[in-house]
């Protein structure tokens, strides 16, 4: 297949100037982009200009409309990358139902743990009906069982055997509800953020804009992230088409199987613009450096972003000295900070200055809640680098406060406050928890510590993760960083909590024991415990987690410790607690 044009050659490119969904894919569908899917093999699956998407969308519309399907009805959709998401999400746009998009199972924890998410979600968002993939079906159909109102649900052929009868679309407007959203982490207790259409365009405006991305005619998205998340719904997704841009996919399984191929598909189709965590640079370069084609050419990768969880500047440096060679220029880093309250994006570093970072004394942030600069950068027992993560997005306010509310200067810790246009209204039916984040006067409380710094922000870690040890404040990503350091596990192979016990709080770090044997797991549990004591010189309980079983992530891919401590605590790990 031919690849579809990076240009419209008659369309003028305009930058998330719209007023809905709906409206901002009629006009791309005026040109002659659009989206394609690729194998882990760089194999054509799919190609779909976005002409092409909308006309499939107003079929499904029609059908879901001639079903009885009621405006403001929600529809849950499990989110892969395929193009019955597109069919079925832009479907629910143009029929005036709100799509729920949910994650597909990921990593190891079976079918009762997918079914107790799935049944969850369905709770939460009260939906009518729920599609996805062929193989899902079995589990959308056991899930609703427990929920008559939810009265169609299965493959897309459930909506593809409708009628579709001549109505009239009744697509969303401006002020409606645009999707629901559940934050990676909510799979216990799942909150469905609230994206309206008027906030999702007033953060495409930000990311696109010249605080942002600064998108350009000749610009080109290319992807792996999951569209079940933020990140890969809008950045991947609603951005790039809010430009006019054509995507290039590629699945996260693919991804994670062949990771070479996101930098193939970079290459080959001249791609400009592309994210991923920390996590995913680090898989490239772990996986894929060995496997580098001759005529790999990164030169044409203007935007490199970097966000969805904690930036490690020393894998970004890896990726850099890999792939220098192959034409990948360190500037081309955009380290940004968002999350879906606020839709996708709070802050973007400027383009074209790549990382920056600000290494700082380690003990004045433990005893302290200060990031003073460091007297020695090079002393990692010392010194801690963290990533300038940017300036606010235009129209919007930031504010680090202290625990009294207090807004503090720079260079002092505390949470992280935001404000402006892309803010949620709140969580869906749950006005409660709502109130719990977002202030009468429309800030949102992020949950996240960070400081100040010449009208940047430097993002620290989650509150709810922090360690309180004798007073001192420890950052669990300290020390699953410095056990991956010495090379005693892989990197994403720790999970570092605490847990209350009879003398006070108390480090645990658990970790996948990939060895066999009494006196090789003797020997791990002891080097974890020796590098923690060596980095942040605390004692630790190591608890060797069996490879079959894995550590907990998030519907993202990111490391769970809420729910390794909850397993911790649940005696799935050795050694049991003694004491919760």
């Amino acid at each position: 297949m031919d690849l579809l044009p990076t240009r419209n050659s008659q369309l003028a490119l305009r930058r998330a100037d719209f007023r809905s969904v709906p409206e901002m894919l009629d006009y791309a569908a005026q040109g002659e982009t659009g989206v394609t899917f690729y194998t882990a093999r760089g194999e054509t699956l799919a190609r779909l200009p976005w002409r092409e998407v909308r006309e499939r969308a107003h079929r499904v519309a029609r059908k879901l409309i001639g079903a009885g399907f009621a405006r403001g009805d929600r529809l849950l959709i499990t989110a892969d990358t395929w193009p019955g998401f597109f069919d079925t999400f832009f479907g629910c746009q143009y029929a005036g139902l709100i799509p729920v998009p949910v994650s597909i199972p990921v990593g190891i924890g079976g079918k009762e743990a997918y079914l107790d998410q799935l049944r969850r979600q369905f709770a939460a968002s009260g939906v009518v009906a729920a599609v996805g993939l062929d193989d899902l079906a079995g589990f959308l159909a056991d899930a609703a069982k427990e929920f008559p109102a939810v009265r169609l649900h299965g493959g897309m052929g459930v909506i593809d055997t409708l009628p579709e009868p001549s109505v009239e679309l009744r697509p969303l407007g401006p002020d409606d509800l645009c999707y629901i959203q559940f934050s990676s982490g909510s799979t216990r207790h799942p909150h469905g953020i609230q994206i309206m259409q008027r906030a999702l365009m007033a953060n495409l405006a930000g990311m696109t804009g010249p605080a942002g991305l600064d998108v350009v005619v000749g610009d080109r998205a290319v992807s792996w992230l999951p569209l079940y998340h933020d990140m890969g719904l809008i950045g991947f997704l609603m951005a790039p088409l809010s430009s006019q841009l054509s995507i290039d996919y590629l699945t996260p399984r693919d991804f994670a199987r062949r990771p070479m191929q996101w930098l193939n598909i970079i290459s080959k189709n001249r791609g400009t613009i592309s994210y991923s965590p920390s996590f995913g640079y680090d898989l490239a370069v772990r996986r894929g450096a060995l496997q580098v084609p001759p005529d790999l050419d990164l030169s044409c990768w203007r935007h490199a972003g970097i966000g969805g969880d904690m930036i490690r500047p020393d894998v970004l440096d890896r990726f850099t000295a890999a792939f220098a060679a192959k034409g990948f220029s360190a500037k081309a880093f955009i380290p940004s900070y968002g999350m879906a309250e606020v839709c996708l994006a709070i802050t973007f570093s400027p383009y074209g200055t790549g990382v920056r970072t600000d290494t700082i004394d380690r003990k004045s942030l433990a005893d302290e809640q200060r990031a003073l600069p460091a007297t020695d950068p090079s002393d990692n027992q010392r010194a801690r680098r963290f990533v300038v993560c940017g300036k606010v997005l235009p129209g919007h306010q930031l504010e680090v406060r202290d625990g009294e509310g207090k807004v503090l200067p720079d260079r002092a810790v505390g949470r992280i406050f935001v404000k402006g246009p892309s803010i949620m209204p709140g969580y869906y039916g749950e006005p409660e928890a709502s109130r719990e984040v977002l202030s009468a006067d429309g800030w949102l409380d992020t949950g996240d510590l960070g400081y100040g710094l010449a009208g940047e922000v430097v993002v620290t870690g989650r509150a709810k993760d922090l360690i309180i040890i004798n007073g001192r404040n420890v950052w669990p990503q300290d020390i699953e960083w410095a056990v991956e350091a010495k090379k005693v596990v892989k990197n994403g192979d720790a999970a570092a909590f605490s847990i209350d016990t009879p003398d006070g709080e108390r480090v645990v770090v658990a970790v996948l024991a990939r060895v066999s044997g009494d006196e090789a797991r003797a020997n791990l549990a002891r080097d974890v415990a020796g590098a923690v004591r060596e980095a942040v010189a605390v004692d630790c309980d190591v608890a060797l987690v069996a490879p079959t079983m894995g550590l907990p992530t998030t519907s993202s891919g990111k490391l769970s410790r809420a729910r390794t401590k909850a397993n911790y605590l649940a005696g799935l790990y050795a050694p049991k607690p003694a004491a919760a």
